[in-house]
């Protein structure tokens, strides 16, 4: 019988619309054009804040050196103080800045991903996996050019998640002036007390090695047999999270990190 309704004479988008509201069709229309819309808004807001998000991160950059350093004023504008820091390149293995790299631009972490800049650690007691060859170090240094203070990144796993900061030592390359991270995930209360001003201020004054140079600072419940200038209190009640800082600390200051370039330092070449 021939169909008399007509339906077969409509088009296809005509035959959609004249679909109940409630038909899948429709629903699973509706349902895909919302996401296609929503994605492209969002992709759309992440390109066009890209340039913001990268402003901010280097303004956080900056803030956390300068606070680590001692030299943080929010009075100050923070490029302005951040000026006087000295970035250089750092090659790990010799001790010495490089020229390869721009310092101002050169991504320590993607360095750290990348083969080509990186090793993969057999000894890994900070849990970081690969190691970068180079690293951005910042020099501090006095009206005369003498050197003030030296700011390294540091980062090693706690708990939960990888903890990323910088530690900031006296002219000697052995006192430390101060410790600080800036990015973690550790549990709030417990091992994120690693951002508590009392904690932090207790890595002030206290030294990394000995006269003979045998490395020796500790964060622990109890001090080394050395005494109280090597020791940093444990986080109570964040076991992994205070051994994670202690290997951490331990791995970037020994002969694997900064050992080298501590050496250099110590014989007045920086």
């Amino acid at each position: 019988m021939p169909d008399v309704s007509g339906n077969n004479n409509k088009g296809f988008i005509r035959r959609f619309l004249d679909l109940p509201p409630d038909s899948v069709p429709k629903t699973v229309f509706v349902a895909v054009t919302l996401c296609l819309v929503a994605s492209m808004i969002v992709s759309a807001a992440a390109v066009a804040l890209r340039p913001v998000q990268e402003i901010n991160k280097l303004r956080d950059k900056q803030v956390n050196i300068l606070q680590v350093a001692g030299r943080y004023d929010p009075a100050v504008d923070i490029t302005e103080a951040f000026a006087e820091f000295e970035p250089h390149v750092l090659e790990l293995e010799t001790g010495e800045f490089t020229d390869a790299f721009d310092a101002a631009t050169f991504d320590d972490r993607a360095a750290a991903d990348d083969p080509a800049t990186s090793v993969a650690l057999e000894d890994d007691p900070a849990s970081i996996g690969r190691k970068a060859k180079f690293v951005t170090v910042y020099l501090l240094r006095n009206d005369d050019g003498s050197l003030d203070k030296v700011i390294l990144p540091i980062h090693g796993y706690g708990l939960w998640s990888t903890l990323y900061g910088y530690i900031a030592l006296e002219e000697n390359a052995n006192d430390i002036y101060g410790l600080q991270f800036y990015s973690h995930a550790e549990t709030p209360g417990l091992g994120a007390e690693v951002d508590n001003p009392r904690w932090k201020s207790l890595w002030r004054g206290k030294k990394l090695a000995d006269d003979s140079g045998e490395l020796l600072i500790t964060v622990a419940k109890t001090a080394p047999p050395e005494g109280e200038d090597y020791h940093v209190d444990a986080l109570a009640g964040a076991t992994l999270t205070t051994v994670g800082v202690d290997n951490l600390v331990r791995f970037w200051m020994g002969e694997a990190g900064y050992a080298p370039f501590l050496e250099n330092v110590k014989a007045g070449e920086i």
